[in-house]
């Protein structure tokens, strides 16, 4: 349990909190909510111990272990990813020592039955019980398990830290913190640098993990997955809300309503009371009166709404002009880096309409495939585009390509053509750069503001096809909900790549999943998509369980045929018919397959070439496709049964 008593941390610009009291028990999961630059950051250094609070302090049981994952990680480059985590633990790493030294005397030493020899015995005995408690024996196999969960392959444990880059970093500084259980674990943006598979991996992780729990986050998803309480910081001030995050705001707006109205009633009453003063504190008689007003007004403590201008931002991706009937046109496209092949041989045809969304692992290629998509780089096989298509990339580091010395409005200026041009300071205002504001210089805007800045440029250059490379990095919740609406109402085509499944959610037609060094391509929703990956993702971590299941059958396999010899000659006539019997199923069976398989081939062709702005059309196929891949799935459960019941025979 830990209490902050009082709390408060104060800057030369006044408090940014102060008079904070609440209590986090063992088992909270918690995330931290709040404007950038409300102090959400610089709670978990509080709690941390990394910074020390300007008044109040913080109550925290004593040997509580606290593991804290900021977003400036110093970390030991020279070693392994494995023997970072391998010697992370100093308990461990003592008991080990010891025994070491322990077994090097037992097997030299020969005076068996001396005291001090016993004492090693009995020494002996105690280590291997305090390194079983901490879980010393299961060690090799956490450490394994948390770094594949997290992403890393097992050919890369015993690469440099040095070597990779400072997201793979990030990662591995989140596997040291998980594979030692603290009882705290504090994480300021754990998704930032995780691919969507290993975020569903932590939220699993955490949703099991019996300590406290307190979380930075902009996905809404992993926070309405990990969390069940929310503490916003907000003009001072930390309220608390025993709800995940979407809950907590549907309270928050609740209330934000009701203070409005308070807040609109107080200043009429506020403007009536002033009026009441100037109207008496002329006349003696009534004087007192008028003084007592003042005092009345003097004590009022006004009330103050925190504004949302995210919520109000409206942004919209203007058209172009029409493009033909297909956008984008691959044959067998390649990349090879050196002697590493990122994928090879994809053909495929973007049609008009199509919403994509590019996923898979960190490194797999996905940046690449779009580069070489806009032709920046080079690689084996052809790009194509349609007729009257204009493309507009987002990189994934456009915000940080910003010309920092030039001025928000110059920034803008310098890319607008026509007639927008006299609406600049409008649009700048939509994506709140208003007034004075937009003589800053950029260097000076903090990463959420230089997104939406860039993301201001990209509404400036209209064209038909946007490809998007992470567009929502640095975004906090409510401008990447904006974003979102204005992608949902674009009526061009895009691509775009992000891990955030809230995000992606209802905002795409079609996946692209680069797996196997190739493209693949789903016709079903994030959710489905992602469901289907955890569960190829546990199979592969269930091989050795697997292999020993094997063995079992195996052996049961010997047992069926030992007790076959014992059958009568009428048990053996019924056992063949079943099995004839049997055989004329699977044979039927393979036979629909391979029809369906043929249907399901001819329908992917159709779906390639798929005109979406037919929506009627398009719909009927979609759910032709989707009726006979179901039929599929069907007529395979039932042939594996009737193998099995081969098998069994």
């Amino acid at each position: 349990m830990i209490n902050l008593e009082q709390l408060g941390v104060y800057l030369p610009q006044g408090h940014l909190f102060k008079d904070i009291t609440l209590q986090i028990n063992r088992g909270d999961k918690i995330g931290l909510a709040g404007k950038n630059g409300a102090g959400k950051s610089t709670m978990l250094k509080l709690l941390s111990g990394m910074e020390k609070p300007s008044e109040g302090r913080i109550h925290t049981p004593k040997d509580t272990t606290i593991g804290f994952l900021t977003q400036d990680i110093k970390i030991d480059t020279t070693k392994t990813v494995y023997d970072y985590l391998y010697y992370s633990n100093e308990l461990l790493n003592r008991v080990r020592t010891r025994l070491d030294e322990i077994n090097h005397d037992l097997v030299t030493r020969t005076d068996y039955e001396t005291d001090s020899y016993l004492g090693l015995l009995d020494e002996l005995t105690e280590l291997n019980d305090l390194f079983a408690f901490h879980e010393g024996f299961q060690w090799e196999e956490k450490i394994a398990s948390i770094l594949v969960g997290l992403g890393f392959e097992t050919e890369e444990f015993n690469r440099e830290l040095s070597t990779f880059s400072g997201g793979w970093k990030m990662r591995a500084e989140l596997a040291r913190i998980l594979v030692n259980k603290p009882d705290v674990i504090l994480l300021d943006e754990p998704t930032n640098h995780l691919d969507i598979i290993s975020i569903s991996w932590l939220e699993n992780y955490l949703t099991k993990f019996e300590g406290i729990v307190i979380v930075i986050s902009h996905d809404r998803l992993f926070l309405d997955n990990v969390t069940k309480r929310t503490l916003e910081i907000s003009q001072g001030k930390v309220n608390d809300y025993p709800l995940p995050y979407s809950l907590y705001k549907i309270r928050r707006e609740e209330e934000l309503a009701l203070m409005t109205n308070a807040k609109k009633q107080q200043e009429k009453d506020i403007k009536h009371t002033k009026e009441l003063i100037d109207k008496f504190r002329a006349k003696a008689s009534k004087a007192a009166f008028a003084q007592s007003l003042m005092k009345k007004l003097d004590k009022t403590e006004i009330i103050e709404v925190e504004n949302d201008a995210v919520a109000k931002m409206k942004v919209s991706f203007p058209l172009s002009l029409q493009p033909g009937k297909w956008i984008l046109e691959m044959e067998r496209m390649g990349k090879t880096f050196n002697d590493k092949v990122l994928f090879r041989d994809i053909s495929i045809t973007v049609g008009r309409g199509e919403k994509i969304a590019l996923l898979g692992p960190n490194g797999v290629g996905k940046s690449t495939l779009l580069k070489r998509i806009m032709g920046t780089l080079d690689g084996d096989g052809i790009v194509n585009y349609g007729h009257n298509v204009k493309i507009t990339y987002f990189a994934q580091d456009q915000a940080e390509k910003l010309d920092v010395n030039k001025t928000i409005y110059e920034t803008v200026d310098d890319i607008a053509e026509g007639e927008i041009r006299k609406d600049l300071r409008s649009i700048l205002g939509t994506f709140l750069f208003t007034g004075e504001e937009v003589d800053k210089k950029v260097g000076v805007l903090s990463g959420g503001e230089r997104t939406r800045l860039a993301l201001c440029q990209l509404l400036l250059s209209p064209c038909n096809f946007l490809i998007l490379d992470e567009p929502t990095n640095h975004l906090d919740i409510q401008s990447k909900e904006v974003l979102k609406r204005a992608l949902i109402n674009y009526e061009g085509t895009f691509i775009v790549v992000s891990h955030d499944r809230e995000f992606l959610d209802g905002l795409t037609n079609r996946i692209w999943d680069i797996q196997d060094k190739t493209l693949k391509i789903y016709h079903y929703d994030v959710k489905e998509y992602l469901a289907k990956k955890m569960a190829v993702e546990s199979d592969e971590l269930r091989v050795t369980s697997d292999g020993a299941k094997k063995v079992k059958s195996d052996e049961a396999k010997v047992v069926v045929q030992e007790v076959k010899k014992e059958l009568s000659q009428e048990e053996q006539k019924e056992a063949k018919r079943k099995k004839n019997s049997l055989q004329n199923q699977i044979r039927k069976s393979e036979e629909q397959i391979e029809t369906l398989e043929n249907k399901v081939k001819a329908m992917d062709e159709v779906i390639l070439h798929l005109d979406y702005t037919n929506k009627a059309n398009a719909d009927k196929v979609l759910a032709d496709y989707d009726t006979i891949k179901k039929e599929l799935d069907r007529v395979v459960s039932i042939w594996e049964t009737q193998v099995e019941e081969m098998d069994a025979i």
